[in-house]
C-alpha cells in the first residue's frame, strides 16, 4: 500500500505540474515588468501636492464701502425727504444678519440704488452713484439741492445719508462631502467592502458685498471640502436663472450620467484646484475667478469612483483610494489585509499572504502581484515581485483609481506547494498503513 501510495502521489505530482507549466496565467505572461513601464503609465504621484493658500479664494474689499445697484441708502433731505419740524426716521435691522454680523441703526428714509446705479430724489434728476462711498453721495446730493437747482439755502442744509442694507448675493452651494468624514463597512462583516458615511447637503446662501467669494460660501455651508471630494471646485457662472431653473439643475444631480450632461454643457465653468503639484500649472487666480455673482453654483464634488480593487489570493474587495498621499502596492496589500512578513520570510507554513487560500497551501507563499490598469482605454498589466518589491522602491508602484491589483503563486511556488503537501499526504497514508 505505501508503494502503491507513493507512486499515486508521483504520478499526480508529475500531471500538476504538467498543467500548471502548460497553462500558465496568460495574463502573467504578457504582464509588462513594473521597472519597465513608461512614468505617464506607471504613476501619477499624489503625495507631492500642497495645499493652496485658502485666502486666494477671498476677494479683497475696497478700503470703503463702494455702492452698487440693490444697495439701500437711508437718506433724510430737511424740508425735501422729511419735514423740517420733525426728527430723521430711524431704521433698526434686527440685531443679527444671516451670516451672523451685526447691522448697525440707519437714518432716513430708504432710497434703492436701481440697476443703472441712479438714485431717484424729488426735484432733481436721478443721481449716478455707482462706485461711490455714501460720504461722496452725500456731497453729491448736497451739490445737486444748492448748486445745480437752487433748491436749498447753501450752508443751511441739512442732508443725512446711510447705508441701510448692504447688497447682496444669492449663490447655491451643491457639497457631495461628508459631515463625519469616514467610511462605514458593509453588512455582514465582509472585509474590504466599504461604503462612504455621505451626508451633502444643498444650500442657497445670500452673500453681502465684498463677502461674495467662494471662502465666504464654503465657510457658510460647512468649512473646506473634505478629504472624500475631488481635488477641485467647479463654480458653474449664471447656471439659473430663475428658482424653477435651479430645481431642475438639483434634480439632474440625482442621477450621475444626467450630472455629467450636465457638467458637459456649455456653460461656463471654472475649475480651482484644492492642492498643486510642482508639475502642475501655476495658480494664478484673479479676483474674477474667485468672485461670485447671483446664479452661480458652486460644486463640490465627491469621488467615489476613486477605488482600487484587489483579488486573487487576496480578500476581493473595493478600497478608497487615499487623496493627498501616495499609496503603493505594498500598502494597498496590506490596506486589504494581506500580509507581506511571508513573502519575505518572516511566517511559517500557511502563514502566506492570504492565509494560505487559494486551495494549495501557504507553506511556499505567494510572491507575484499582477496590476490591473486601464490606460487611454485599453488594459495594460503590470507584474512585480514582493521579495524584489521590499528591496527595490522602483517595484513598488502607486495604485491609480480603478486598479485591479492580484496576487498568486508564481509556477515554481505552486509546484512546490503541491509537491510538499503530496509527500505530506504519502507520509500520512504510511502511518495509516502501519497502523
Amino acid at each position: 500500500m505505501s508503494v502503491g501510495g507513493k507512486s499515486l502521489g508521483i504520478t499526480v505530482a508529475l500531471m500538476a505540474v504538467a498543467t500548471i507549466c502548460a497553462g500558465c496565467s496568460s495574463v502573467a505572461r504578457t504582464a509588462i515588468p513594473a521597472t519597465c513601464v513608461q512614468p505617464n503609465v506607471l504613476d501619477k504621484p499624489r503625495g507631492d501636492r500642497q495645499p493652496i493658500d485658502f485666502s486666494k479664494l477671498r476677494q479683497d474689499p475696497p478700503p470703503v464701502y463702494q455702492l452698487a445697484p440693490r444697495d439701500i441708502l437711508g437718506i433724510y433731505i430737511e424740508g425735501v425727504l422729511g419735514k423740517s419740524d420733525e426728527a430723521p426716521p430711524v431704521y433698526m435691522p434686527q440685531r443679527w444678519d444671516d451670516q451672523g454680523e451685526s447691522i448697525p441703526p440707519a437714518l432716513g428714509f430708504p432710497v434703492p440704488v436701481r440697476e443703472d446705479g441712479t438714485i431717484s430724489l424729488p426735484l432733481i434728476r436721478p443721481i449716478f452713484v455707482n462706485g461711490l462711498t455714501v460720504a461722496q453721495v452725500e456731497d453729491e446730493i448736497r451739490k445737486a439741492y444748492t448748486v445745480d437747482q437752487r433748491i436749498l439755502q447753501p450752508g443751511r442744509d441739512r442732508i443725512i445719508v446711510t447705508l441701510m442694507r448692504k447688497r447682496t448675493y444669492n449663490v447655491l452651494v451643491v457639497r457631495e462631502d461628508t459631515a463625519n468624514q469616514g467610511y462605514s463597512r458593509q453588512g455582514g462583516g465582509q472585509r474590504g467592502m466599504y461604503e462612504p458615511i455621505r451626508a451633502g447637503i444643498t444650500k442657497a446662501v445670500e452673500l453681502p458685498a465684498y463677502e461674495n467669494d467662494v471662502l465666504h460660501a464654503l465657510a457658510a455651508t460647512g468649512g473646506l471640502p473634505g478629504i472624500d471630494t475631488k481635488n477641485q471646485i467647479k463654480i458653474m457662472r449664471g447656471a439659473f436663472r430663475s428658482p424653477e431653473e435651479r430645481d431642475e439643475f438639483l434634480r439632474t444631480l440625482e442621477d450621475p450620467a444626467t450630472r455629467e450632461e450636465v457638467l458637459a454643457t456649455g456653460r461656463k465653468i471654472q475649475r480651482i484646484p484644492l492642492r498643486v503639484g510642482p508639475y502642475d500649472p501655476p495658480l494664478n487666480l484673479t479676483q474674477e475667478d474667485i468672485i461670485l455673482n447671483t446664479g452661480d453654483i458652486v460644486f463640490i464634488e465627491s469621488r467615489d469612483e476613486e477605488v482600487f480593487y484587489t483579488g486573487g489570493l487576496l480578500p476581493g474587495g473595493q478600497y478608497p483610494l487615499p487623496r493627498d498621499f501616495d499609496l503603493d502596492v505594498l500598502g494597498a496589500i496590506a490596506m486589504s489585509g494581506g500580509s507581506i512578513a511571508a513573502a519575505v520570510g518572516g511566517g511559517g507554513p500557511g502563514s502566506g499572504i492570504g492565509g494560505g487560500r487559494g486551495g494549495v497551501g501557504g507553506i511556499f507563499p505567494p510572491t507575484r502581484v499582477i496590476v490591473l490598469r486601464n490606460v487611454n482605454g485599453q488594459q495594460v498589466a503590470i507584474k512585480l515581485n514582493l521579495k524584489t518589491a521590499m528591496l527595490n522602491p522602483e517595484e513598488r508602484i502607486l495604485v491609480q483609481p480603478n486598479d485591479f491589483i492580484i496576487l498568486e503563486y508564481t509556477p515554481f511556488e505552486t509546484v512546490m506547494n503541491i509537491l510538499v503537501n503530496n509527500t505530506l499526504l504519502n507520509l500520512n497514508l504510511n502511518d495509516l498503513g502501519k497502523r
